[in-house]
């Protein structure tokens, strides 16, 4: 078997291929460890001037970055105690998260096709981050009982108004121009064209200026994606997303006429209401927060989550038995109590995330 990822350098220009196409490139515990550790050693090596990282195709064709995490390994250790797998998996995946987000080279991410949660924090912190036309972006985590993790806490926040709350709470799906005016993408280049980007990303000379010597090669491949259907709705989604709390949200969509706020509001009805009512206290929060705060916050909020039941759940019902049918505790997001939302961002007893410590845990 190949492995999980590839990684190989063509002269300057240091390449990361996600492997596992069968499983939309999900990422695992392995894979994070060790794209974190080649990072590290990239960012050493005077040689190395840019790192591109992409998802590999799978045989008939279809495309996907990266789906996110691999889900099952956290169902198959949910009555243990210690959950180990998923504590491992998070203090490692948001130290790397915040690698890239530190990475002093030019970062480029080529999205081509799926790219939700895991798949989000190993492109959206990177300095270029390139979409094709394929690109079906999501963070998807309320409606498995989760949060939208892997940085959300920082890039969502600082979306035009409030779009990130609005795709924090609704796991809506973007394409390409709308990943582009919230500012997940910094490019548009044609999925045909993308071999050749690469190509000439590895002739780029990388000595002098990096990052300049990447957008002028990126600009040469380019071009607009079309309107974004977001800018339109702009409106609407500040008005209905302003409130406070997710019942002040809910409300507000009531108020607003029309088959979008009657989509929506069906569709967060289907969300784990601890999950929403945790996205929108985060998004507040992390409004204020630079990255490596929000990071810590992540790992406090991941933590708690694994000694809960919606995970599981949410696991259960969307990945592996496709039954689409969550049994949610508690099932209505009038039950939630406030005591338990704060107890969630409450500091962790036996210590926080740490980016002193070694690089794998």
């Amino acid at each position: 078997m190949e492995p999980e990822i590839l990684f190989d350098r063509t002269g300057a220009l240091a390449r990361i291929t996600l492997n596992r196409p069968q499983a939309l490139n999900a990422l695992t515990l392995e894979m994070v460890q060790a794209l974190d550790a080649k990072l590290l050693e990239w960012d050493a090596e005077d040689d190395v001037g840019a790192v591109l990282i992409r998802g590999a195709p799978r045989a008939d064709g279809k495309t996907s970055f990266c789906a996110g995490g691999d889900l099952p390994p956290f169902y198959e250790e949910r009555d243990d105690p210690e959950h180990g797998y998923g504590r491992r998996f998070y203090w490692n995946e948001y130290r790397m998260n915040r690698r890239i987000f530190r990475f002093p080279k030019p970062y480029v991410a080529l999205v081509d096709g799926v790219v939700m949660g895991g798949g989000v924090g190993v492109s959206v912190h990177g300095s270029h981050r390139v979409v094709s036309e394929r690109v079906l972006f999501a963070m998807p985590e309320t409606g498995i009982g989760l949060f939208p993790d892997v940085g959300g806490s920082h890039f969502l926040p600082r979306c035009p108004g409030r779009i990130g709350v609005y795709l924090a709470l609704t796991g809506t799906r973007l394409r390409a121009a709308d990943v582009l005016y919230a500012g997940f993408a910094t490019a548009h280049v044609p999925s045909a064209s993308l071999e050749a980007l690469q190509s000439a990303l590895a002739d780029a000379d990388f000595s002098s200026d990096a990052r300049a010597a990447v957008d002028a090669v990126i600009a040469k491949f380019s071009n607009h994606p079309g309107e974004a259907p977001l800018e339109s709705q702009r409106a609407a989604i500040d008005r209905c997303f302003a409130g406070s709390s997710v019942e002040a949200i809910v409300a507000a969509l009531k108020r607003e006429s029309g088959v979008w706020a009657e989509a929506l509001l069906e569709t967060l009805g289907t969300k784990s209401p601890t999950s929403l009512k945790i996205a929108q206290r985060q998004m507040a929060e992390g409004a204020r927060l630079d990255f490596e705060s929000a990071m810590r916050l992540e790992y406090r909020l991941a933590r708690r989550f694994l000694e809960g039941h919606d995970f599981y759940e949410g696991i259960r019902a969307v990945i592996l038995e496709k039954d689409n049918q969550p049994r949610w505790r508690p099932a209505r997001i009038e039950e939630v109590d406030e005591a338990l939302v704060a107890s969630y961002f409450a500091p962790l007893p036996d210590g926080e995330l740490s980016y002193d410590e070694p690089i794998s845990r």
